[in-house]
C-alpha cells in the first residue's frame, strides 16, 4: 500500500467498521486507498464491537454525525432494531452490512449480494436465467440469495446443515419465492448425493460459509468429482485468496473467482452510498496486489 497523501485534519470525516473479530479485515486498506486517490478528506478505521456494545456504538456514531459505517459478524442482524429504514434487499435477507446516516436518519442495506453479483459478472456476464448452488444460509449467504433472485437468477439451490440457521433459511426461501420470479429450494448439505446431482445441472457454485478460511485452509464442502468444467466456482472466503475449493475447481477446469473480488465490489457499493462517488476499483485492485 502507498502511504496516505491526504493528511488527517480537523475536517477529516470518519467511516468505520463494527465487528468482532475484525483486525484481519482488508476494508481499511481498500477504502483509504480510494479516499486518497480521489483526494477525499476521509479515513476508514476499525472498531472491535460486538452485540453487547453495539447499541452504544450506534448512538455514539450518530451523535458524532458519522456519515456511515460497515458491519460484519456478529452485528449484521443485531443492528436492525437501531435503524430507521431498511432497503428492500435487507428486508428480504434480514441483514445489514452498510449504514448511511442522513442527518440523523439511519438507513441500513446489504451490499454483500451486489458485491457477489459484480464479482460473478466479471467472469461470465449477467446472472440472468442462471442456475446457482449456494452453500450456506448465514447473513452473507442470504444477502447473496436475495440479490441474485432480484437480479434474475432462474433457480437457486441453498445447501445448509440443519443447524441454527435452518428455520430462518426456510423462512427466507419462502419469502424470496413469494417476492421474486426465482425458484429457490433448501437442501441438507449432508446429503452428498443431492449436492452432487444439483451441482451437475448448475451454472454457478458459491461457498458462502466460513469453511476453508484460515486457519482451516484444508477444509472443503465439495469433492473435485462433484464439479464440472462448465461451472463457475466462487468462494466468498478471501483469506486465503485461493481456497481448497478454488484449487479443486481449477484442477477440474472450472472458471474460478476469489472472494477478494466480492469484498472489493461490496465495498465499492458502500463507498458510493456514503460519498456519491464511484470507487476507483482498478486502482484499489492494484493497491491490494491483485
Amino acid at each position: 500500500m502507498a502511504e496516505r497523501r491526504i493528511p488527517i485534519t480537523g475536517h477529516t470525516e470518519l467511516i468505520t467498521l463494527l465487528a468482532t473479530p475484525i483486525r484481519h479485515s482488508m476494508s481499511p486498506a481498500m477504502h483509504n486507498a480510494a479516499f486518497d486517490k480521489l483526494g477525499m478528506d476521509k479515513v476508514y478505521v476499525l472498531f472491535e464491537v460486538g452485540q453487547e456494545g453495539l447499541e452504544d456504538a450506534v448512538k455514539g456514531l450518530k451523535a458524532m454525525g458519522v456519515r456511515g459505517y460497515n458491519l460484519s459478524m456478529p452485528n449484521k442482524t443485531a443492528i436492525i432494531p437501531y435503524l430507521d429504514h431498511l432497503s428492500p434487499v435487507s428486508q428480504l435477507c434480514d441483514a445489514v452490512n452498510t449504514v448511511i446516516n442522513d442527518n440523523g436518519v439511519l438507513t441500513g442495506t446489504s451490499t454483500d449480494g451486489e458485491g457477489w453479483v459484480r464479482a460473478v459478472e466479471d467472469k461470465i456476464g449477467s446472472i440472468k436465467d442462471k442456475k446457482i448452488v449456494l452453500l450456506g444460509a448465514g447473513g452473507a449467504a442470504i444477502a447473496i440469495l436475495a440479490q441474485a433472485a432480484i437480479d434474475g437468477a432462474k433457480e437457486i439451490a441453498v445447501f445448509n446443515k440443519k443447524d441454527a440457521f435452518w428455520d430462518r433459511a426456510k423462512e427466507k426461501v419462502e419469502l424470496i419465492n413469494e417476492k421474486t420470479d426465482c425458484h429457490v429450494t433448501l437442501h441438507d448439505i449432508d446429503d452428498k448425493k443431492d449436492l452432487r446431482e444439483t451441482i451437475r445441472h448448475s451454472d454457478i457454485l458459491t461457498n458462502a460459509t466460513s469453511v476453508g478460511m484460515k486457519p482451516h485452509e484444508d477444509s472443503c464442502l465439495v469433492e473435485e468429482d462433484d464439479l464440472h468444467e462448465h461451472l463457475l466456482v466462487m468462494d466468498c472466503v478471501y483469506n486465503p485468496k485461493e481456497t481448497l475449493l478454488l484449487k479443486r475447481a481449477k484442477n477440474k477446469g472450472c472458471q474460478v473467482q476469489s472472494g477478494v473480488y466480492m469484498m472489493i465490489y461490496q465495498g465499492a457499493a458502500s463507498f458510493k452510498l456514503w460519498t456519491g462517488e464511484d470507487m476507483p476499483v482498478e486502482y484499489v485492485k492494484e493497491q491490494l496486489g491483485l
